[in-house]
């Protein structure tokens, strides 16, 4: 893989390409507290039939952080996809890939692809794994109640505790940075990862200054959601034990994506590293339906 770097604005983000030129272009947004090496056994499976590209985002990995908690809305997210699009792909539509807080913040440019100059007619499909839109979560919080869910949200709420603590002051950069590698150690244990390596040595501050993408964004964003359609064909991969997310949390997607597919998976959070395979077969099938 060729590394690059890329400007958005007042960040360097640093990104992979590789694979056939001549094929389908893959662009693979990877989430928290990870970096794109996430997408490396995705990508060894993908790339002889398809261009492949990735990157850290903004405070991950090899990418610079911004300065300060604005920088990491999801606004800026998009505005540092539109950036790596224009300088690896700059004509054609893309396949886009995201999982966790990546799927998070491509669902804004999927919902917007008809309406940003910057992105319409150059996204042609979206997988989306473990990642929902923040509107979309909070619609399905919000209406829990009346659509026969509530039970389903105050599960979710009991997995979501996470975010109430990271929007405490100081304390989650502090034990990141402390207790990184015990986190990683928990984290291959509790995901069942077992020896996977996928972890890099910026574990500590990457989830550091990922904490800001809960602060920018999470409690704001499912308070005033303005749930919004896509016509961009979008396949959600769910895996059946994600201890984060639960698969009634999609129930109402179908009213705001035209050409929805649905893909259970019998896998945890992490299912692009424990189960490429079938994620890959899951991507070929998209690409192939999509041209």
């Amino acid at each position: 893989m060729a590394e690059h770097t890329v400007r958005s604005g007042e960040v360097g983000l640093a990104v992979r390409t590789g694979g056939n030129a001549s094929g389908p272009t893959l662009v693979m947004v990877h989430g928290f507290p990870d970096t794109q090496q996430m997408w490396d056994p995705l990508a060894e499976r993908l790339c002889s039939d398809h261009f492949v590209v990735t990157y850290d985002v903004r405070g991950a990995g090899a990418s610079t952080a911004p300065r300060d908690r604005s920088g990491y809305r999801t606004s800026r997210l998009v505005d540092d996809l539109v950036a790596v699009l224009d300088a690896h792909a700059p004509s054609g539509a893309v396949h886009l890939i995201g999982h966790d807080w990546g799927s998070v913040q491509l669902w804004d440019a999927v919902t917007s692809e008809a309406t940003d100059d910057r992105l319409r007619g150059r996204i042609a499909s979206f997988t989306s794994i473990s990642g929902p839109s923040l509107d979309h979560f909070g619609d399905f919080m919000r209406t829990a109640r009346t659509t026969g869910h509530s039970r389903d949200a105050l599960r979710q709420a009991a997995h979501s505790w996470y975010i109430a603590a990271f929007h405490v002051p100081l304390v989650p950069e502090w034990v990141f940075r402390r207790f990184g590698g015990r986190l990683q150690e928990t984290l291959n244990r509790s995901q069942r990862l077992g020896d996977d390596p996928h972890w890099p040595a910026t574990f500590a501050e990457d989830g550091a200054n990922g904490v800001g993408l809960y602060r920018a964004n999470a409690i704001g964003r499912m308070r005033h959601q303005r749930p919004a359609s896509t016509s961009v064909p979008v396949q959600v991969i769910l895996p059946i034990h994600d201890d984060f997310l639960i698969p009634a949390l999609y129930h109402r997607l179908p009213q705001f994506v035209d050409d929805l597919t649905l893909h259970e998976v019998d896998a945890g959070h992490w299912v692009a590293r424990t189960h490429p395979d079938e994620i890959a077969e899951r991507v070929r099938v998209m690409t192939l339906s999509q041209g």
